[in-house]
């Protein structure tokens, strides 16, 4: 995931969560004008089989109807309005399905797709790749669940995989989970990068331990340009933003 500029990659979180609906087309489309590298987004599957972007579990909060997706088909999540309640502006928007989102890639751009479910939805995953075209070199498959990341590098072996931890300091001052402990885990499943939340940043030496057991490191969700410049000279391989545009002009800066 080479960076055109400020010497890391950005990923838009969420597509362009902090001015857009999170996980719409709009979102994604506004990182993408915005010179976002990369662009990330939740996705669960229907109740009709069908792999759709969208975080939380309910569509409560996007929609103010409080259903799970997955009890929900494609029809009834296209009837709903899940742009109005960020701004009106944005009434209308619509929950999109992964193809979609897929056809949105720019060329050399990539797409971090964390699944939300479980390993299920991997076979629809290949299913949409497979329809839209899309190049295997430009999708990453996260998950906070093993079993996703370990069905994904079996059924998907040319896509890269990334376990998702959320990581903090304990009360030693060490991580917790230790980095070890997720560097073996990431290792066992095979892996090939770890995205990790954001937290006091990690030092070059953290960084370093996963890239010597050849895994990236990815870091969500990093808002703050001090921060993120910290990050940024520990080695990371990339940057998820809530702001990818001003993320970017500020660490072009410094």
């Amino acid at each position: 995931m080479a960076s055109r500029e400020c010497g890391v990659p950005i990923i838009g979180h969420r597509g362009c969560a902090q001015d857009a609906p999170e996980n719409t087309l709009a979102s994604v489309n506004l990182a993408w004008d915005q010179g976002a590298d990369a662009v990330e987004v939740d996705v669960w599957l229907t109740r009709d089989g069908h792999v759709v972007a969208h975080h939380d579990e309910t569509t409560k909060k996007t929609a103010g109807v409080d259903r799970r997706i997955v009890d929900q088909t494609l029809a009834e999540l296209k009837s709903l309005d899940v742009g109005r309640w960020k701004n009106p502006k944005y009434a209308g928007e619509r929950v999109p399905t992964l193809k979609e989102v897929l056809a949105t890639i720019p060329d050399e751009r990539r797409l971090l797709i964390e699944v939300k479910c479980g390993a299920e939805a991997i076979s629809a995953i290949a299913r949409d790749l497979e329809e839209v075209g899309t190049s295997r070199r430009q999708v990453v498959v996260i998950s906070f669940y093993p079993d996703v990341v370990r069905e994904s590098r079996r059924a998907l072996p040319d896509v890269e995989a990334a376990l998702v931890v959320e990581i903090r300091r304990d009360d030693t001052g060490g991580w917790s989970p230790p980095l070890e402990e997720i560097e073996r885990e990431a290792r066992k499943l095979g892996a090939q990068a770890v995205d990790l939340g954001y937290a006091p940043p990690l030092s070059k030496a953290d960084v370093d331990l996963f890239h010597a057991a050849e895994l990236k490191v990815y870091i969500w969700t990093a808002n703050e340009p001090v921060r993120a410049a910290e990050l940024r000279a520990a080695g990371v391989d990339g940057l998820t933003t809530d702001r990818p545009g001003e993320l970017r002009a500020e660490l072009c800066r410094v």
